[in-house]
């Protein structure tokens, strides 16, 4: 994966990217001014369909077929939402796209929102985000004061701005249904799907397009490049760039730009210059801690949505987390485990009670008074509680322990015989 290949996302701009004129300067707010000239949402749909641009957020629905159900829908009064709830362990592209590359992302949330005929256009913005923030209504400030949105944008006569909504602040209010409830004064509990996909049944009950930051910030390139530049790069069934958070065990953690299908190896390996310290790689989560980690035989693994989903795992949001060999596993999995119990809204009770054994299991086991049959516990609960939630909070927590008792149980094993971590100094006087 040496070869060069221009970036969908992070393009190189001559100055400060965060600023309007450098971003201007290279083509910036091209795609919104044509959008509006040419005021016809089936073009944009089309290009976006032609491009295969899949949905960046997790699940890689594609974004066009997601537009054109809300622009198709019978009622006209509908509703735009830019997903900046971003709360996953592992996971910081957003957050690195709100400060070095808002004005994007802001003509994203404008072409998407005047494609659909919003009424009204929000980016709900995680609350911790306070830096993140200032530079986004800056953006904001500047492209209202050059005409590109409020009142009379272009010279439409029309009025539209993208207005920011603080996040709640969880894991779960990120889910796109418990989010647009947070946003109606509701507490942030997902919907059970169907009937409340946001295209039917979203804001005020109304059809809502919902998209995610970096699904967003691919649009005006795509738009101004075509969908021919777009499928250049990736594979065919999902082309085009992932921004991949890296972090954990590697020597250079950031986020990186790379095409679609490129390997979990050249990640670590080059992007990230290695693990530190002489160590080797133990296991990766490719998807974040909610979808199966891999096993360092299976670094070779091209991430793209349909390569990983054959392989068992999932690549998420691309939160791609690096376990070295010196880490114990099962601690490991009780940070993960410790996460969902307090990340779970407690609305539905498998997830509720669930996440609390699994995390109540594990703690017991890491501090070593484990027995034999708390591992056969552990995978009951996780087969009574896998699938049972309105969003798949309790299912990844599930699969966590799962995997991590598939390739690592000896671990778990050697806790429950030592009474101890060996990972850890036994203490002194013990046998």
């Amino acid at each position: 994966m040496g070869k060069a290949f221009a970036p969908r996302v992070l393009r190189e701009v001559d100055g400060e990217p965060w600023e309007i004129e450098p971003y201007r300067q290279q083509g910036g707010y091209e795609a919104w001014v044509q959008c509006v000239t040419k005021n016809d949402p089936h073009i944009i749909i089309t290009q976006l369909k032609e491009a295969h641009l899949r949905g960046r957020g997790g699940a890689g629905f594609p974004t066009g077929l997601k537009w054109d159900k809300v622009v198709n829908h019978r009622v006209k009064e509908r509703y735009f939402v830019c997903n900046a709830g971003e709360h996953e362990p592992g996971t910081f592209k957003d957050r690195y796209l709100l400060r070095h590359h808002p004005h994007q992302l802001l003509e994203g949330c404008l072409i998407a929102a005047y494609t659909v005929g919003a009424k009204a256009a929000y980016i709900y913005l995680n609350h911790e985000f306070s830096e993140e923030r200032a530079i986004f209504e800056r953006a904001k400030e500047q492209a209202t004061a050059q005409g590109l949105l409020g009142k009379n944008f272009l010279r439409t006569g029309l009025n539209l701005d993208i207005e920011i909504f603080d996040g709640y602040g969880s894991y779960v209010a990120g889910e796109e249904t418990a989010m647009l409830e947070s946003m109606q004064g509701r507490p942030a509990q997902p919907k059970q799907k169907p009937p409340f996909y946001p295209t039917e049944f979203g804001l005020h009950g109304k059809p809502t397009l919902v998209n995610n930051v970096e699904t967003l910030s691919n649009i005006p390139q795509l738009l101004r490049n075509g969908p021919e530049w777009f499928r250049e790069v990736g594979t065919s069934t999902t082309p085009g760039t992932m921004l991949f958070s890296l972090s954990g065990a590697v020597n250079r953690p950031g986020v990186y730009e790379l095409p679609l299908g490129t390997s979990i190896r050249h990640l670590i390996e080059v992007c990230g210059q290695g693990v530190p310290n002489g160590h080797g790689v133990k296991a990766v989560f490719p998807g974040g801690p909610s979808f199966s980690m891999v096993g360092a035989d299976q670094l070779d693994l091209p991430m793209d949505f349909d390569s990983l989903k054959k392989a068992g795992t999932g690549l998420g949001s691309a939160g791609v987390i690096v376990v070295d060999d010196a880490t114990c596993m099962v601690e490991q999995t009780l940070k993960f485990s410790g996460f969902f119990e307090r990340e779970s809204c407690g609305q539905c009770p498998p997830c509720r009670i669930g996440t609390q054994e699994l995390a109540l299991l594990i703690r017991k086991i890491e501090d070593g008074p484990g027995e034999e049959s708390d591992l056969a516990k552990l995978l009951q609960i996780c087969g009574f509680v896998k699938g049972t939630g309105f969003c798949t909070l309790v299912t990844g927590a599930a699969v966590l322990v799962q995997n991590s008792l598939r390739l690592f149980r000896q671990e778990f094993e050697e806790h429950i015989h030592l009474g101890r971590c060996p990972f850890k100094s036994a203490p002194v006087g013990a046998e």
